[in-house]
């Protein structure tokens, strides 16, 4: 398990037409306030505030090829040379990180593949380096330094 400690955030907020809305910094855009988004907006703000990863290298759900189906991940961190780096998979506080959280990011990895793994429900984070001989589990988020 990494051990998450989050910065302090003010996410702008507004309810429209019934509909409770998050103002995204990092995509300039209101999305929907749904339990997902809340942990995808602390998530990318304790990556870039705390471990310093820079914005522009951040992609948030996007659609890809998985078999013949587009799915969306939920953010795509690429490297400085702009090849992808680590994917996060980020779900609801009450959902558990089982192995069907893994797996759904397994497949989405099979179309992008990248170094680094995680899957996050706020207040658990689990994470992998992929290496020749497997998945090694991760103790913390991973330096962007590469």
């Amino acid at each position: 398990m990494i051990s998450l400690s989050y910065p302090p955030v003010q996410l702008r907020e507004r309810e429209q037409e019934g509909a409770y809305q998050l103002f995204d910094s990092f995509r300039k855009k209101w999305v929907k306030r749904t339990p997902e988004e809340w942990v995808r907006q602390h998530f990318l703000h304790l990556l870039t505030q705390q471990h310093f990863y820079p914005g522009a290298a951040i992609a948030i759900e996007k659609t890809i090829q998985v078999g013949f189906l587009n799915k969306r991940f939920d953010i795509l961190i690429y490297d400085k040379n702009q090849m992808p780096w680590m994917m996060i998979e980020c779900k609801a506080e009450t959902v558990s990180l089982d192995e069907r959280v893994m797996e759904q990011l397994l497949q989405y990895n099979m179309s992008i593949p990248v170094r680094y793994l995680l899957i996050t429900n706020g207040p658990h984070c689990l994470g992998w380096h992929r290496q020749e001989q497997g998945l090694v589990a991760l103790h913390k988020i991973p330096e962007y330094s590469v």
